[in-house]
């Protein structure tokens, strides 16, 4: 079957794009609409084509696979699309499912465009570091505006279909069959000249504040990224240039993007992403349980926003509490949660009884015993938590799944209390839990392969990214956070301020630094780690300067100051007597402190990263560098422009980062050195892996 398949119907042409699964605009496609309009012009008869998607989309976009093909392999979608531009017979996009990206630019490039009513179109390219290269910086301005259009581009979301006929951007709406309608509405405008080409309309909405005030706004929304900066100038192009100089320099500039770091970054967490969910030795056919319900124990922060996760997409959810007053507590944070939602208007308050009308509170864990799957979010203590799962394996129901949010935990010992070990397993999700879209799944050294597949597939369920990774201290991603933490202390000893630290990953792209993050969590956490880790392995009680800063009773943000002294919006600002007790510090230890520039601070923050991560690809904790570009850019905020820290080490070459680990005292995780030794890259590794 060809790719585009050609019919007629009557005086009409049709031509179906038939590239499942989403019609993307790879090698084929092209080939195949020059063949059919070569058809239509070879047949006096044919007055009008209509070009639609077969399945379930018009084109979702260009293959993303092809954008690092040699130019003459790669699908030419601007050629086709500038033929399109001067057909000289009424083209018509027929647009359902979707229509994004290269698949938009085609649609604007026909005469007309109709679609069915819940159908989408945008031009998403800024999510993926580059731009609309085939014509759509300088013809959406043409039809929906300029601020509309930069808009569209800049956030890369979609506009329905009623959206876009209010916009101009959809010519009808079709009730009925799109294939009939887009057939009636080509023969009522086949004689229709001369044709109406986007390319000759002029943009007239345009002003220099409007620029002014969109690049005033990415140092808020696209803070040190190239694209969405080229995408206003382009769009400034189409404002007061000819098309052929717009349709030129997006040409020119879409190159530039699309081989800087900055895309080979987002295209590489936008792969990762999706090979995250693939788990070796995992089948499709590998059996799961359908989740009904769930019970959460503890209505903290944690737990509360655990449910939330659960309500949102209409699971019932059991919440058990210890005492009345902790559970009337919670129930009243996770209500308040969807008010405020609902007056932001993104719920209804008919939203917000429905689920909150999901919700059960109980005093007692036997209220559990009918729920699918049980999660623990109670506070870090082995004892208390094994306690809790003893309880359950005489309270859950045969077959549910038994699971701790612990964030450090052995999940091991946890499940060695049970007589059904194979159904337990680790969910870390991140505070908010509600909010945050990584959930770490933590297979245990006996969690079965359904409760594993069950898990990943509940991820994608409640709208989260789920990400497989093994029992360790802090599994991946306070593991490395940990080592971090630890860097960030050495650099203040070594004479840096805090506000340095946390100024050097502000200018990565970073929404907070180390200690910034440290007074958010809370001090005491990391204190208390310390003293435990300190008394089980017999060494002395820890004594540094942040253990003083938390027996001097600053635990953080929540007790309005740690590090930093926070204001009534939690703004930080220095605090003079931290930084004396950082400096008598120093001279009590004998540190001499010295100047240390930003990119010496950078460099050290992020290598440390990228060697626990190579350590933990070496222990098999994780199972790709990309899964772990994953955790920290879903769960920490590392940007992702960036591509996570094991993308930012490829990008600066693995030599160097080596070199300056063993400058600054820190020894090369074996992989990390051999990988330097032989030229290879974190990504080359993924790949030979899974080729293996």
């Amino acid at each position: 079957m060809s790719i585009v398949e050609q019919t007629r119907q009557g005086n009409v042409l049709v031509l179906t794009i038939q590239n499942p699964p989403v019609n993307a605009f790879s090698p084929g496609v092209p080939e195949g609409l020059h063949a059919g309009l070569d058809a239509a012009l070879a047949d006096e008869a044919v007055r009008a084509v209509v070009i639609i998607g077969g399945g379930r989309t018009f084109i979702a976009g260009a293959d993303i696979k092809t954008f690092d093909l040699p130019r003459e392999q790669a699908p030419d979608l601007r050629g086709f699309i500038s033929r399109l531009d001067s057909f000289e017979k009424p083209t018509v996009a027929a647009i359902h499912g979707t229509a994004l990206g290269g698949g938009l630019e085609v649609a604007l490039a026909c005469t007309y465009r109709v679609a069915v009513r819940d159908a989408q179109m945008g031009l998403p390219e800024v999510k993926l570091g580059v731009l609309p290269g085939a014509g759509g910086t300088q013809r959406l301005p043409r039809v929906v505006g300029v601020q509309k259009a930069l808009e569209m581009m800049l956030s890369g979301n979609p506009v329905k279909a009623t959206e876009a006929k209010e916009l101009g951007l959809v010519d009808e709406i079709v009730e009925g069959e799109l294939l009939d309608g887009a057939v009636s509405f080509a023969r009522a405008h086949a004689d229709a000249r001369p044709l109406p080409r986007v390319s000759e309309r002029a943009v007239t909405d345009a002003s220099p504040e409007v620029f002014a005030a969109a690049r005033q706004s990415l140092g808020k929304t696209h803070r040190g990224q190239l694209s969405p900066s080229l995408i206003v100038d382009l769009a400034e192009m189409a404002a007061t240039q000819p098309f052929a100089v717009g349709w030129d320099a997006e040409a020119r500039l879409f190159m530039q993007a699309k081989d800087s770091p900055q895309s080979r970054g987002l295209r590489h967490i936008f792969f990762a992403e999706r090979e995250a969910g693939k788990i070796p030795g995992l089948g499709k056919n590998t059996p799961t349980t359908e989740i009904k319900s769930a019970g959460i124990i503890g209505a903290g922060t944690m737990g509360g926003g655990i449910a939330m996760n659960f309500l949102n997409v209409g699971i019932p959810v059991t919440i058990v509490e210890t005492s009345r007053e902790a559970l009337d507590r919670g129930l009243g944070i996770i209500r308040r949660n969807y008010e405020n939602t609902a007056r932001k208007g993104r719920l209804s308050m008919e939203d917000v009884e429905g689920r909150m009308g999901l919700l059960t509170p109980a005093l007692d864990m036997s209220a559990l015993s009918d729920a699918d799957i049980i999660i623990e979010a109670v506070f870090e203590n082995m004892d208390v938590k094994k306690d809790i799962f003893k309880r359950l394996d005489a309270i859950a129901k045969p077959g549910a799944i038994l699971a701790t949010n612990t964030s450090t935990l052995d999940v091991n010992e946890i499940a060695s209390v049970t007589s059904r070990p194979e159904q337990l397993i680790g969910l870390h999700f991140f505070s908010p839990a509600n909010v945050m879209k990584l959930l770490e799944i933590v297979r245990a050294g006996k969690t079965s392969d359904s409760v594993l597949a069950t898990s990943m597939a509940l991820a994608r369920r409640i709208r989260k990214v789920g990400v497989v990774v093994g029992v360790c201290d802090g599994f991946v991603g306070n593991r490395m956070i940990h080592r971090y933490g630890e860097e960030a202390r050495k650099l203040v000893e070594e004479g840096a301020r805090p506000q340095d630290a946390d100024a050097a990953m502000h200018a990565l792209g970073l929404p907070m630094g180390p200690f910034e993050m440290s007074d958010m969590a809370g001090l005491d956490i990391g204190y208390s780690i310390r003293q435990h880790q300190a008394k089980v392995r017999g060494l002395p009680k820890p004594d540094g300067w942040l253990d003083r800063i938390v027996e001097a009773g600053r635990k953080g943000q929540k007790t309005g100051g740690g590090i930093y002294d926070y204001d009534e919006k939690r703004r930080p600002s220095p605090n003079a007597d931290m930084q004396r007790l950082i400096e008598d510090y120093r001279a009590e230890q004998g540190l001499q402190p010295r100047e240390l520039g930003q990119e010496e601070i950078t460099g050290r923050l992020v290598y440390s990263l990228v060697n626990e991560g190579a350590q933990i690809l070496d222990e098999g904790i994780a199972q790709r560098a990309g899964d772990i570009d994953v955790i920290y850019i879903y769960g920490y905020g590392f940007p992702a422009h960036r591509g996570g820290p094991m993308q930012y080490a490829d990008e600066v070459g693995l030599q160097n980062v080596v070199a300056e680990l063993e400058r600054y005292g820190q020894t090369p995780a074996p992989l990390l050195k051999r990988l330097a030794e032989e030229g290879g890259t974190f990504a080359g590794w993924d790949r030979q892996r899974a080729g293996a």
